[in-house]
């Protein structure tokens, strides 16, 4: 097995886990993160999966990792109780990588959004979450709360 393909793989697992810290050991110090709520460089990004798996409590996660042309992507579907308003979300998104040093330097996970946003904030979601409106709402929303968790953590400051 390929070596970034057996990272990601621990990577997962560890998620599947709410294993933050394996997690956070998987990314390059310099890593780069993005997907449709957040954009984090370095230990912001160990932050958000930190703060991801406190708050997931019910989370379940099932996953799929392929290598093809030397490129490692991963599948994963999380299922799980969104912390704002409780409602339920099985979440589709699909991750590209790059590595750097045997560790991941960039990480970008896509998904739909407006699918995502019917399911964790109902009527709204259903009217609006195809419009940039929301989704920049939703991710001001985000680095709000990621802030605040940072805060209580020092050991994300930079």
């Amino acid at each position: 097995m390929n070596d970034n393909k057996a990272l990601i793989e621990t990577f997962y697992t560890a998620f599947q886990k709410k294993d933050f810290k394996t997690m956070t050991e998987c990314y390059h110090p310099d890593v780069y993160f993005r997907d449709e709520a957040f954009e984090l460089n370095g230990k912001k990004v160990g932050a958000m999966w930190h703060m991801l798996c406190e708050r997931g409590a019910d989370m379940k996660m099932a996953f799929s990792v392929q290598e093809a042309q030397g490129n490692v992507t991963a599948h994963w579907e999380p299922k799980y109780s969104f912390s704002q308003t409780g409602r339920f979300v099985h979440n589709i998104i699909d991750a590209e990588f790059e590595f750097k040093d045997g560790k991941i330097i960039k990480h970008i996970d896509s998904f739909n959004f407006w699918h995502w946003s019917r399911q964790a904030l109902g009527l709204p979601g259903l009217a609006l979450g195809w419009s940039s409106l929301l989704q920049n709402k939703v991710s001001k929303m985000a680095m709000s709360n990621l802030q605040k968790f940072i805060a209580k953590h020092p050991e994300y400051k930079d």
